[in-house]
Parts: structure tokens; sequence; C-alpha cells
């Protein structure tokens, strides 16, 4: 697994996938990648137009749906479209913007990065036959969960912290799905990938200076978006453990091929997993069945 690439993904013919946010970036490079292999894939994404121009190169087993994660009515609408999916991965994801409220009032990155795959997930869990990949990210370790304020409605708003809360909130959930799962019996698996340090256009919409100084980030430091996304093509199409994390087995895990990644003791925080989870069936609307 030391250098587990692109080339190394087992055969997908006949399967399919979700991959949202494929529009671009890690999501376009984990389609392609997918595609190569066999897989048929929906692409995912808010942006349809350049959905459609990753999929032009790639034929007929790739199809673009909108999504939009920030609009709960359009992740319905999404996975009511949806008829049979082996493989759900959680790729789109917003960083570091300044405060915005989703269609239904959720902080935006929140909304967006946890919220709406919580919701999209839970929609589409019965008809997954195989996983869920829920890509975070090591700025989970610079988050706290703030139960009684999600979404900066109290507390002084702070980009990177919110960042850093939602991509908490997705390992918590990856960890939390996966302990539903085993507990019901399923099959099914959640996996949590992250892709160290990619050039990607997710640094790119802060809106502040801060644009500047990452893009020089991404051409002096960063890896490619297709090194960034080895870590979820591994975890969604190999032999994994399930509840496992991944990420690149490099130098502080920003880089490199992938391997089994740490989480910080919160991510692990079992109580506190279980009240996110509560509250992200209130404040979605939708409840999880575990049918197997």
């Amino acid at each position: 697994m030391s250098r587990w690439d692109a080339a190394n993904v087992p055969g997908q013919a006949g399967r399919t996938f979700v991959v949202t946010g494929a529009n671009g970036g890690l999501g376009a490079a984990t389609v392609r990648a997918l595609v190569a292999a066999g897989a048929a894939v929906i692409l995912a994404c808010r942006n349809v137009a350049k959905g459609e121009y990753v999929a032009a190169a790639l034929g007929e087993r790739a199809q673009v749906r909108r999504l939009d994660l920030a609009d709960l009515a359009s992740v319905r609408e999404f996975a009511d479209s949806v008829s049979q999916v082996d493989v759900l991965i959680n790729n789109a994801g917003v960083m570091a913007l300044p405060l915005r409220r989703t269609a239904d009032g959720f902080e935006m990155q929140f909304g967006t990065n946890h919220l709406g795959h919580f919701a999209l997930t839970g929609l589409l869990l019965d008809k997954i036959s195989d996983r869920v990949v829920t890509v975070s990210s090591g700025a989970h370790r610079m988050g706290e969960l703030d139960l009684d304020d999600l979404n900066w409605e109290r507390r002084k708003y702070r980009r990177w912290a919110a960042y850093g809360q939602a991509k908490l909130a997705n390992l918590m959930f990856a960890y939390e799905l996966q302990r539903r799962l085993t507990a019901a019996g399923s099959p099914k698996l959640s996996v949590a990938a992250h892709p160290g340090y990619a050039a990607t256009e997710l640094q790119s919409h802060t809106e502040s200076i801060q644009d500047m100084v990452m893009a020089l980030g991404n051409r002096l430091l960063a890896q490619s978006a297709e090194m960034g996304a080895l870590p979820s093509l591994f975890a969604a199409t190999e032999k994994v453990e399930p509840g496992a994390y991944y990420g690149p087995n490099g130098r502080m895990g920003l880089h490199g091929y992938p391997g089994r990644s740490g989480s910080s003791a919160a991510a692990k925080d079992e109580r506190v997993a279980r009240e996110l989870w509560e509250l992200s069936e209130k404040l979605t609307g939708v409840t999880y069945t575990f049918g197997g």
C-alpha cells in the first residue's frame, strides 16, 4: 500500500458511484480514476456546467446531476433521482468562507460540509450496497464542536474555526455511522479519508488576501489533486477496515500515497458524536434507518 496509486484501483465494471463536488479538484480526479477502472459515476455538482465539462471527456459512464448541498430541498431532489448505488463519496466542501448562510439558515461551512452530506447519506443509505466514504481534513484537529451553537449564531464567527468544526463533524459522522451500521448488523461500511495538502480550487474562496497566500502555497508546497484523491479512491475501492481513516502516508500526513491516518481525541468522543448525530437529524429532518 505504500505506493498505491490510481493504476492500482481494482476493476470497477458494473459498479456505480456517486461523487459529490465532482466538477473540479479532488472530485474530478476521483471520477476520472473510477471511470478509467470501469465504473459508472454520477457527478453530483452544484455547478452543472463545470460537471458536464469534466464528464464530456469520460463518455457515457459519467453522468452529471445537480446537487446543492447548501439546500436541503436540492439534496432531497437529488436523492430521489438515484435508484441504486454501490458507493457514495462525500467529497464536496467549502473552506474558510466569510460568514454566510445556506438556504436553510445554517452556517455555510457546517451546513454544506456536514449537514448536507449527513442528509444525503441518510436519504441514500437504503440504496447503497457497499460503502460510504466521507472526506475530512487534517484541519479537523483544530476543530471544536460547540453543540449549543453549531451554526455560529451566538459566537463571534471565525472562518478557520468554522472550517475545523465542519471537518471534525465529517470525521465524527464517519466514525458514528460505522458504529451504527455495526450495531444494526449491516454489512455496509463507513470509511473516512483526507487528501493532505492538495492544490485545488478549494483554497480560492476566502475572498481575502488569504487567497493569494494559499495560491502561492499551492504552487510551492501542495501535491496534485490526483495525489490528493488517492486516499478517497483507496477507501472507496479496496478491502478496508470498517470505520478506518486514510490519508497520505508522507511527511506530516500532507503528501504521499494512501495509508492509515490518525485522528484527534475529539474525533473519537462517542458521546459527543451521538449528540451531534441527534442534532443533525433534528436540523435536517432526515432520520436514518438501518435495514441491513
